[in-house]
């Protein structure tokens, strides 16, 4: 075990007032005395030269060495160091101790420390057994920002709210044959949420965004999210201001073209290969981060366009600007490199108006991403993206480690963790320090040993994901970060290591959400959005249930209302065309309409109620469940029989359930309702 003296003397505060806009920092001196280490260090080939590193990144860059105790098992010092901190701010301290060796030094355990524990102007002494978000808060004014902080959305997505509830309003009368008007807190939020899967995700959504027209249920949608394969559907449909009031059947036979086509020939041909080397050569002359990801979105563009695609997201504003669409949501992963995506994970959301992290409260404009930025302000501005780039980030399927994919294939890291992962314990004792708000447990990580670190160094290599400008760089975590807020997307290890989040980090790594999280729900999970009803289109491979059910225990871990009682296709193999859940639980609980991509009765009827005739049987053979059949993953081209079939049946299960869909929705009616009317009673 390691014993130290920690030390918080009783000075006087101190102001700076050369800061401006910035209040009065209150400073206060910390002083820690390294004492013993009792058997810490033991090598298995020489005998232990142990030392011991501090370093509190918040006080200081400078990392603080102890003398190195030779061929000792239990060394002593007698040094003590000072830093000087912020108080307002989440103050960890970081103990490595360490072997000193020839060929390369080992650390044996870090020791995470908050220093709020400290009792101001008291001397603690205290012993480590070793074996065992942003939210800046009102000090700045905001205005002076061009990082917008704060878990309420922006203003422009609070207009356009108040836009779309007056559309959604008229079609949910007019669908709903209610006798009077909706007023704006009687109107359900209502969403569609996509799931990945590459050209058949593509292709499926064109077919069920048509069928949701052609009921005029589109209309009462406010909300659009997606990830990989359906965020080239939702980026190509929004080229269009008024898509969603035009005929989807031109759009769906524009997509068909690009889907028929062989990749192979038309994006690698050889004016094809000269152009994306003069793209990314501009890229790189604008100031953008080059990676592998870009020339995967241009490759996208080639598949997707006939020509080059100028369009950016920002553009897309225009097709909200009078509430006549849904307001699309695009949704990407921040992961850390040789980190596995289980154990660190932040959700970023892709708006028309704002990119940014819902889980620190941080935005920024849509067209600044991919500037520099530092502390909060634009440093260099950089041109905004071509959406072909974006679509690159979204959907990056070279951005997996096999860790990763370990995980994806078997659901099960545990292996691969024993070889990886660091060991964490929590080792405070409750009884020394007395208990403050917001403080973090004292804990010690152990890191692998040297052979297990190549073994990491290899499994959890991203060799091709994108690295874009952190537009949180600079920014200190605030003491209070884990509030309500944060702790409602405080889902992994580093999440209480504040040190190592990504304030701490000089770029993003930015991948394919479906990796981790094979659903786009977390965007309408926000309680600022409100959202009442969800249509949930899956278009994953494998388990049709799987992503439901995944998000189901999700957000019951993270004590986020959402549907617990799921279809389990483990349970019952032969799913229905459409399932209503969450219309029984809390009212805080959204409904979701659940549609696997299954083949059910369209293997008889063609049209609801209209069987097919013996000549007509085969036309009603989709093979949508084999892993290896014309719809797999990684086929980015489709036969016209193929093609047609997906979109037939993907069309037919929507109209087939026209009556569960319109249930769920004067469900969420009277909820609103029935809410309205226990808030106005005394």
């Amino acid at each position: 075990m390691i014993s130290i003296f920690l030390i918080w003397p009783m000075f006087v505060r101190k102001n700076w007032p050369s800061l401006t806009h910035v209040e009065a920092i209150e400073h206060f001196n910390v002083l820690y005395h390294v004492c013993q280490i009792l058997c810490a260090c033991v090598s298995t080939v020489s005998q232990s030269d142990c030392y011991v590193r501090l370093w509190l990144p918040t006080a200081s860059d400078e990392i603080f060495h102890t003398k190195t105790i030779k061929n000792c098992r239990n060394p002593v010092w007698n040094e003590t160091f000072y830093f000087r901190i912020q108080r307002k701010v989440k103050n960890v301290l970081e103990i490595t101790v360490s072997d000193d060796d020839i060929i390369h030094d080992d650390d044996r355990a870090i020791v995470l420390f908050d220093v709020a524990k400290i009792p101001l102007g008291e001397r603690v002494s205290t012993a480590f057994p070793l074996n065992s978000e942003v939210r800046a808060r009102s000090d700045i004014y905001q205005e002076d920002l061009d990082v917008r902080l704060g878990y309420d959305l922006c203003v422009q997505e609070q207009d356009f709210i108040r836009k779309r509830k007056k559309v959604a309003a008229a079609a949910l009368k007019d669908i709903l044959h209610l006798e009077e008007d909706l007023q704006d807190d009687e109107v359900p939020v209502v969403a569609i949420m996509t799931t990945g899967g590459g050209t058949r995700a593509l292709t499926a959504m064109y077919a069920h965004l048509l069928s949701v027209q052609e009921m005029n249920v589109l209309d009462c949608v406010s909300y659009i999210t997606g990830l990989s394969g359906t965020t080239w559907t939702m980026s190509n449909l929004y080229e269009d201001p008024y898509w969603s009031q035009k005929d989807l059947k031109e759009t769906l036979n524009d997509a068909r073209k690009h889907v028929l086509k062989n990749k192979f020939v038309t994006c690698f041909a050889p004016d094809r290969l000269k152009y994306y080397l003069e793209e990314l050569y501009q890229r790189k002359q604008e100031g953008h981060q080059l990676c592998f990801t870009d020339l995967w979105g241009l490759i996208i563009e080639t598949m997707l366009h006939d020509k080059e695609d100028c369009h950016k997201l920002t553009d897309q504003q225009q097709a909200l600007n009078q509430g006549q669409n849904p307001l699309p949501i695009y949704l990407s992963l921040n992961v850390k490199d040789k980190i596995s995506d289980q154990d660190f994970r932040e959700w970023v959301e892709f708006t028309p108006y704002e990119v940014g992290f819902p889980k620190y409260g941080a935005f920024i404009r849509a067209e600044d991403f991919g500037s520099e930025f530092f502390m909060g302000r634009l440093m260099k501005k950089v041109p905004e993206s071509r959406i072909c780039f974006l679509e690159g980030i979204w959907s990056s399927v070279f951005s997996l480690n096999l860790m990763d994919a370990w995980y994806i294939s078997v659901n099960s890291e545990d292996f691969w963790h024993k070889w990886t992962r660091d060991k964490i314990t929590d080792i405070d004792d409750e009884a020394l320090f007395p208990t403050r708000p917001n403080e973090l447990d004292t804990r010690v990580v152990c890191p692998p040993d040297s052979f297990s670190e190549i073994f990491r160094d290899v499994a959890m290599l991203r060799p091709a994901a994108s690295e874009i400008h952190n537009f949180l760089k600079g920014f200190q975590i605030n003491n209070n970060y884990l509030e309500s807020e944060f702790s409602k997307w405080k889902d992994c290890e580093l999440d209480s290591q504040p040190n190592h989040l990504t304030t701490a980090t000089d770029y993003l790594i930015l991948i394919d959400t479906a990796f981790a999280f094979a659903t786009s729900y977390p965007p309408l999970m926000r309680p600022e959005r409100k959202v009442d009803v969800i249509l949930h289109f899956n278009y994953s491979s494998g388990s049709q249930t799987g992503p439901l059910k995944d998000a189901s225990k999700y957000f019951a871990k993270q004590g986020i209302p959402f549907p617990t009682k799921v279809p389990d296709d483990q349970e019952t193999p032969h799913l229905k065309e459409c399932y209503i859940v969450g219309d029984e639980e809390s009212p805080e609980t959204p409904i979701v309409i659940f549609f696997p991509l299954v083949n059910d009765t369209f293997r008889e009827y063609k049209a609801p109620g209209v069987k097919r005739s013996p000549s007509e049987m085969a036309e009603g053979e989709v093979d949508v469940d084999n892993a290896c059949g014309p719809y797999y993953i990684n086929n980015l081209s489709y036969s016209e029989e193929n093609f047609d079939k997906l979109v037939n049946l993907s069309y037919y299960n929507v109209q087939n359930n026209k009556d569960l869909i319109l249930r769920a929705l004067r469900t969420a009616v009277e909820r609103k309702k029935q809410r309205k009317k226990e808030q106005s009673c005394p």
